[in-house]
């Protein structure tokens, strides 16, 4: 009898453990959630303690106050397209990738992401951006960042040190502090097209040497001030990376290493990661 009902008491745990909220569609033992286009105003209730990936993109959500913080195994958290104003506060430190792209979002402040150890990915792209204030020595596991189609005016300083993509183009960029970038070194692709550019300081790539790809097109360089200008354009033909987009419309690629098959508009394109945001958008979006 002890044994039938242990084994009862197994299966009605597993039932428990195994719900899906009714508003979502599960998947992996419920623990992959996709609650995206449901027209939500809060979390849906019913979420397992284990879930690890959750979509609640194009939804109406404000604010999730700190409903997130004990989900202790989430690695993915969606929250694009929505009305948040702010990240929520005390996220899951078992984050993976957060994506909040498409918000209201105006300012990143350093207790936002202070703890995110574990954290890969970060995408806060089409907000209204104007500043993100990094800590030093955190976001250690940190490779991707974007940032495209804010407002910033100047490059962020104090980024995490392993970040091997940046994604700045479409803003309002017009200055890079000197050294700011001087910590990257991991730095393989910098997307920096589309801005307001008219010069940069000499020497302000130097330090990148992992550098492979960077895009400088679709910005108003003062072509015509050559002692701004010209120590921009001989690093451009000299370094080792992909410059696709060269200043002052020289040529659509330079660098020593050019590709086998050039393409003008390329350094006009944002980076294919944010053409698969802007796709999921179209297609995700309610009717």
């Amino acid at each position: 009898v002890s044994f039938i009902l242990l084994l009862l008491w197994g299966l009605l745990g597993n039932w428990v453990l195994s719900i899906c909220p009714s508003v979502c569609s599960c998947s992996g033992g419920h623990r992959v959630v996709d609650c995206s286009s449901r027209g939500l105003t809060k979390l849906p209730t019913g979420l397992q303690h284990n879930i690890r990936f959750l979509n609640l993109s194009f939804n109406s959500l404000r604010g999730l106050d700190s409903q997130l913080s004990h989900y202790a195994h989430l690695r993915t958290l969606d929250l694009s397209y929505n009305l948040l104003e702010t990240l929520p506060p005390a996220l899951p430190r078992s984050l993976w990738e957060i994506r909040a792209a498409g918000n209201h979002l105006r300012s990143l402040d350093k207790k936002d992401t202070a703890f995110h150890w574990n954290l890969k990915l970060l995408d806060l792209s089409d907000n209204e951006l104007e500043k993100v204030v990094f800590i030093n020595n955190t976001l250690l596991s940190l490779k991707s960042l974007n940032l495209s189609y804010n407002r910033f005016w100047t490059v962020p300083t104090n980024m995490p040190y392993n970040l091997e993509c940046i994604d700045l183009s479409h803003n309002n960029l017009v200055q890079i502090l000197p050294e700011s970038l001087d910590l990257l070194l991991r730095l393989a692709k910098f997307y920096l097209h589309a801005n307001r550019f008219t010069w940069l300081s000499d020497g302000v790539f130097n330090k990148l040497t992992g550098l492979e790809i960077i895009t400088l097109g679709d910005n108003p360089w003062a072509c015509e001030e050559e002692d701004n200008i010209t120590r921009l354009l001989n690093w451009a033909e000299q370094t080792h990376a992909t410059v696709l987009g060269c200043p002052c419309h020289t040529k659509p690629v330079c660098g020593q290493t050019y590709w086998a098959e050039t393409n003008s508009s390329l350094f006009t394109e944002p980076p294919l990661w944010v053409n698969s945001r802007a796709e999921r958008h179209d297609s995700q979006s309610p009717a």
